[in-house]
């Protein structure tokens, strides 16, 4: 496995948290192997590894924060080197790092659109909360999972997607050094199986046609993303508290 596309999705993905801890007004820690974004008792403590292996100063200042977490503790290494399972009541489980070469992109099936006010984006964060089955976000509070500020931070970027006059799906993209990449690619369960997903992927994807964009891929998102040129460049481990 070359190391390229996991180091460019681990500092993608530093960098997205980063934006979304700044935007939630959380603490944001830089490490040289780590970043970690300590949010409250509902958003939690997120762990982003960033090299393919950790000193044993730093896997002790990890379970130091994790010990203290206000909330749940979500942890991913896209290197799938580093063990975290010590750190508590965790499950792990491997996702498949994705990277897709610069490409032209098709026309999505329906309207999608980058979202630029308080409506839109509440609507979006809704779909992601109801897509992915965010417990933790309930119950709902406006603006708590993404904020305004959000759409203020470099290189972000939230889209919708529209069926029938209604906001259908939703994704969050992000642009650093280069690459970019994909987060909370969501769809609530009434829109499933209507090319919801398939659309806000094309329609994210066409302001980064001309960049490599990476992200990491659930199995039953992969197939999708097979199909629109990505292809499996390593396997990422993830941690999550059970609780």
């Amino acid at each position: 496995m070359s190391i390229e596309a996991p180091l460019r999705q681990a500092r993608n993905s530093a960098a997205f948290w980063a934006a979304t801890g700044r935007s939630r007004g959380h603490e944001v820690l830089r490490r040289r192997g780590f970043l970690a974004v300590a949010g409250d008792e509902r958003a939690g403590l997120r762990v982003l590894i960033q090299e393919p292996g950790l000193t044993g100063e730093e896997v002790a200042e990890i379970t130091e924060l994790a010990a203290r977490a206000k909330g749940p503790v979500d942890a991913e290494d896209p290197f799938s080197v580093t063990d975290l399972s010590h750190l508590g009541d965790m499950r792990s489980w491997q996702m498949p790092v994705m990277l897709r070469p610069p490409t032209p992109v098709a026309e999505p099936s329906m309207e999608v659109a980058r979202v630029h006010g308080e409506a839109d984006l509440w609507a979006a964060e809704r779909a992601v909360i109801a897509g992915f089955e965010l417990a933790r976000f309930e119950p709902y509070a406006e603006g708590e999972m993404f904020p305004m500020a959000l759409l203020g931070q470099p290189g972000i970027e939230v889209f919708v997607a529209r069926l029938d006059g209604e906001v259908a799906g939703a994704c969050v993209t992000a642009v650093e050094d280069g690459f970019g990449s994909h987060y909370w690619v969501g769809t609530p369960p009434a829109f499933r199986s209507r090319g919801v997903g398939r659309a806000v992927m094309l329609g994210s994807l066409a302001p980064l046609a001309g960049l490599p964009v990476t992200l990491t891929a659930s199995k039953a998102g992969r197939p999708l993303y097979e199909s629109l040129g990505f292809t499996v460049v390593g396997q990422a481990t993830w941690w999550a508290s059970r609780s």
